[in-house]
């Protein structure tokens, strides 16, 4: 099984949402369509899938997530850059 971790923004990128998942299209689709309207991502509009990266091993995903977390949003804004220089949505990538 594969798990991954993946950080969203809204439209302006001004906000990040760092996640990890075993399904990220579901987890996908589920923030572009806030199925929990009570959600940070939901309030916020963060459903644009800018970065992800995948691993087998599920304790390192939540470790990974967790150093990504801990970041500032300039070490986090490198990261997507050397991945997605334009920021694009990647979601339909992953289909």
């Amino acid at each position: 099984m594969k798990y991954y971790v993946y950080i969203l923004t809204n439209k302006y990128g001004t906000v990040l949402y760092t996640g990890v998942t075993n399904d990220l299209v579901r987890w996908v689709y589920e923030h572009k369509h806030s199925f929990d309207k009570n959600s940070f991502t939901s309030k916020y509009k963060v459903n644009k899938l800018v970065y992800f990266e995948d691993t087998s091993d599920v304790k390192s995903a939540i470790a990974r997530e967790k150093q990504i977390k801990s970041w500032s949003r300039d070490r986090k804004t490198s990261l997507i850059i050397q991945a997605n220089p334009q920021w694009i949505d990647l979601y339909n990538s992953i289909l």
